[in-house]
């Protein structure tokens, strides 16, 4: 089966999304937390290093999820791949 130009834009979009989230999560997950002990400052009366790694990184993990989501629902009613709710 030979893909069509529309798959192929949809793949890219996917792609290119994942790619962009997934960088994300590595700049939460390992860049932030590499550099915590010189993030001296107060986050809402706790030190910021303390915060960003008991509910930062999951707060950014959710709205990554819920982006994915809704992007994902957005790209598929785009292209004529959505779900039928049957």
């Amino acid at each position: 089966m030979e893909l069509t130009e529309n798959h192929r834009r949809y793949w890219r979009k996917n792609l290119n999304i994942t790619a962009i989230l997934l960088a994300i999560w590595f700049v939460v997950t390992f860049v932030v937390s590499y550099f915590a002990r010189d993030l001296n400052f107060n986050f809402f009366g706790w030190p910021f290093s303390f915060w960003m790694g008991a509910q930062g990184a999951l707060v950014v993990y959710c709205l990554i999820i819920g982006y994915y989501a809704w992007y994902m629902n957005r790209l598929d009613i785009e292209h004529g791949v959505e779900e039928s709710e049957e």
